[in-house]
This record gives structure tokens, C-alpha cells and sequence, in this order.
């Protein structure tokens, strides 16, 4: 294929912009904050579990200190009763049964407000720890929270970008011939399209030509499209190609 070497040139700028539109498209789609944010996802999801369990907890001692309150106020009313009972009975007899049964009393309340005392301690430290792991998970949200609007922001960036890049290829391409144009999308499928030939070095693959190659290429008119024997790039011929 024949075009001009003004032409062939262009195609480094094609092949530029093409490699930039990549890097962009690839930015939309791989934020650098995206590794991060699927870390904190995870990260949350485990925290949440640990914190709905340590809410649990908390829920359960509430239910017993209800319980036992329950209990301490059933205890406090049969005292009551009783006591009134002991100030009213005339008989000595049902006087000690009385006594009896509130010394009994006494002592289930003993019991019943030390449990409750030990109770609202452990409430104390439960509350602490749910209190310790919300904000954990709090941190995390506002982390990810973060991230996720960086994210956002570069992906809003790499897409205007991208677009920016869309135009430009668009007016790089309307100036190249149809032929020459063809055989850089087809060959930009398996390599960099097109590249400079300096110092006898290939720009796409970057392996040094051999002499027979060069030979050819070097034999080529100016107006020869040329491609690396290596990568099959388009090779762009200047004054420093080393030829």
C-alpha cells in the first residue's frame, strides 16, 4: 500500500489518541479507588454481623433485668402484704409463720437485687461494646462513603476525557485516506496500529529491527506503507529512524 508520508504520519497521532482513549476507558472502568472500596464493602458486611450481634446481646440482659424486676416487685408486694398481715394477726402462731416467710422474702430480694446490680453491669459493658463497634462501622461508611464519591469524580473525569479523545480521533481520521485508514484498524487490533521507527527500533513492540529488515525498509519509497516484522504496526519513517 502506497500513501503519503504526511499520512503516515497522522497515524501517530492516531495511534496516540487511540492509546490515551484506552488509558481513559480503562480509568472509567477501574477507578483507583474501586480495590478499596470492595475491601470496605466486606469489611462492613462483617462489622454489621459483629455489631447486630452485640445488639443482641444487649436486647437479651434487657429482657432478663425485666425479669428479675418482674420478680423484685412481685417479692416487694407479698413483703407489703405480709407486713400488714403481722401488724393486723392476733395469733402468736400465724405471727411466726408470718416472720418466717418474710425473713424468706428478705432474702429472695437480697438475691434478686444483686442479680439485677450485676445485670445493668453487664448491660453497661454490652452497651459499651455495641457503642465500640458502631463506630467502627460508622468509620468504615464514612470511608467508603468517601471513596465512592472520588470515585464518581473520576469517573466523571476518564468519561469527558474519553469523550474529548472521541473528537479529536474523529478529527485526525477525516483527513487520512480510506485504504490507509482500514489498515491501521486492522492492525491496531493486535498492536499499537502505528509507530516511529527511531534508531531502528520499533515504537509498538520496541524490539530492535534486524539488518535484513532494515534492508527492506530501507529499500521501500517513501510513499510505502512499511510495518514491523515483529508486532505488524504500521512503522512511521523519520530522519531518525537510523535507516
Amino acid at each position: 500500500m502506497n500513501a503519503a508520508p504526511s499520512d503516515q504520519l497522522r497515524l501517530l497521532d492516531l495511534a496516540d489518541i487511540d492509546a490515551r482513549r484506552s488509558q481513559a476507558d480503562h480509568a472509567r472502568r477501574n477507578p483507583p479507588q474501586a480495590a478499596r472500596v470492595a475491601e470496605l464493602r466486606a469489611a462492613r458486611q462483617v462489622l454489621g454481623q459483629e455489631l447486630a450481634a452485640r445488639q443482641g446481646v444487649v436486647d437479651d440482659l434487657r429482657i432478663e433485668l425485666r425479669r428479675i424486676e418482674s420478680d423484685v416487685a412481685v417479692v416487694v408486694a407479698r413483703r407489703d402484704r405480709d407486713n400488714a398481715l403481722l401488724a393486723t394477726t392476733a395469733s402468736a402462731k400465724d405471727a411466726v409463720s408470718i416472720e418466717h416467710e418474710l425473713a424468706s422474702l428478705t432474702r429472695r430480694q437480697d438475691e434478686l437485687e444483686e442479680t439485677q446490680l450485676e445485670l445493668m453491669e453487664r448491660i453497661d459493658a454490652a452497651e459499651l461494646a455495641v457503642a465500640e463497634q458502631q463506630t467502627a462501622v460508622t468509620a468504615t461508611n464514612d470511608e467508603g462513603s468517601a471513596l465512592s464519591a472520588a470515585a464518581k469524580d473520576a469517573i466523571a473525569a476518564a468519561t469527558a476525557q474519553g469523550e474529548q479523545l472521541d473528537r479529536d480521533r474523529a478529527a485526525v481520521t477525516a483527513g487520512l485516506p480510506a485504504d490507509l485508514l482500514a489498515l491501521y484498524e486492522r492492525v491496531a487490533q493486535r498492536s499499537a496500529g502505528a509507530a516511529l521507527l527511531h534508531a531502528r527500533t520499533c515504537g509498538g513492540c520496541h524490539m530492535m529491527l534486524a539488518g535484513t529488515d532494515l534492508g527492506v525498509i530501507r529499500q521501500a519509497a517513501d510513499d510505502v506503507v512499511v510495518t514491523c516484522p515483529q508486532c505488524d504496526c504500521i512503522l512511521v519513517r523519520t530522519d531518525e529512524s537510523g535507516l
